[in-house]
């Protein structure tokens, strides 16, 4: 061998003794089964999302280990975001974030801030909308307004996932823009909420798409407007003459409420970038199958994906938001 050929050689494997570990690291995978937590219980949004994900990357075989949903909606949601804040260093748990990692804090002074954990990625946005039953003679959110507006406060019931969650945050901006005083009725979860409204127990709910879809298929309810600043994209019928993009904005309709939450999925704190990396990638790859593009249509979901500091900036953003809506509610917990 001559020499510039040996030096060659031994750069080459100079080389790839300094990339093994880097190569070694990048290549993290779960060593055990992954607990996907939803802090919410079975049948509402989170719960479904968090489902679908799962038959996504086991169809797919987009890991090696199995994935499990486990449904933590205690205390409104702290059972399940206390036992992932708890699991420090853990990564084989995935926790399913959406509005009340801001919420719960503030009204009930859980020990608790979203930069606790490890932010993974946003992967959707999801709208809200106010629904009625289909059998009342409501047909726009004005009409229906009036109407709470006329009654004796309290005598319209507004159904919703949790106390001083989401949904409760909406009635009371409806309560403030409208002049209308709702009974505020808070529930296990959005799929309890929508059987409720079709009983007629409640009123009106204000769920996510996917929580009363198939009742508004089944003509049950009437989705008056959605609180988004666009119309939802989706323009295939759902219903028979109906399809997401054909409700129009509550802002549009004369009722200035706007409000979405955020999709999206943490770790524990105390885990690694290549770990946090891993679930980026997995999460990146489920977003781009044709699975996952039929649920975000079904569900009409707002298709975004964030990570890294683009998430955490949205995270930010999205806390000063809430804590501003929590405060004008008067729902911050009071020492």
């Amino acid at each position: 061998m001559n020499l510039t050929l040996h030096k060659t050689c031994l750069a080459a494997l100079i080389g790839c003794a300094l990339t093994a570990p880097a190569q070694a690291q990048a290549q993290w995978q779960p060593t055990k089964a992954v607990e996907i937590v939803v802090p919410a219980g079975a049948g509402g949004a989170s719960d479904q999302m968090a489902r679908m994900i799962q038959s996504i990357v086991l169809k797919h075989q987009f890991m090696k280990q199995p994935i499990m949903v486990m449904n933590k909606g205690g205390a409104s949601g702290a059972e399940g975001i206390m036992d992932v804040k708890d699991a420090k260093g853990d990564p084989h748990k995935l926790m399913v974030g959406f509005s009340a990692i801001y919420t719960l804090p503030i009204a009930a002074s859980l020990p608790f801030n979203w930069r606790d954990l490890n932010p993974v990625a946003m992967i959707a946005l999801d709208e809200f909308l106010l629904w009625v039953n289909s059998e009342t003679a409501y047909k726009t959110p004005k009409e229906y307004l009036a109407a709470v507006k006329a009654a004796p406060p309290g005598n319209f019931k507004m159904g919703g996932t949790g106390s001083k969650r989401e949904d409760h945050i909406i009635t009371v901006a409806l309560d403030k823009i409208a002049g209308t005083k709702f009974t505020y009725i808070p529930y296990k979860s959005g799929g309890e909420a929508a059987t409720q409204l079709v009983g007629k127990h409640i009123d009106s709910n204000v769920n996510n798409p996917s929580e009363n879809i198939a009742q508004w298929r089944a003509g049950q309810v009437r989705a008056l407007c959605v609180f988004s600043g666009q119309r939802m994209v989706y323009k295939d019928k759902v219903t028979k003459d109906q399809s997401w993009a054909d409700i129009p904005t509550c802002k549009d309709s004369g009722v200035d409420v706007e409000y979405q939450m955020l999709r999206g999925f943490f770790i524990p704190s105390g885990t690694s970038k290549d770990q946090v990396a891993f679930y980026a990638d997995l999460l990146k790859k489920v977003v781009a199958t044709p699975e996952w593009k039929d649920y975000l249509a079904k569900q009409a979901l707002k298709d975004v994906f964030l990570t890294g500091t683009d998430f955490v900036k949205f995270l930010e953003k999205d806390e000063t938001f809430h804590v501003k809506l929590m405060n004008e509610a008067g729902f911050a917990h009071k020492k």
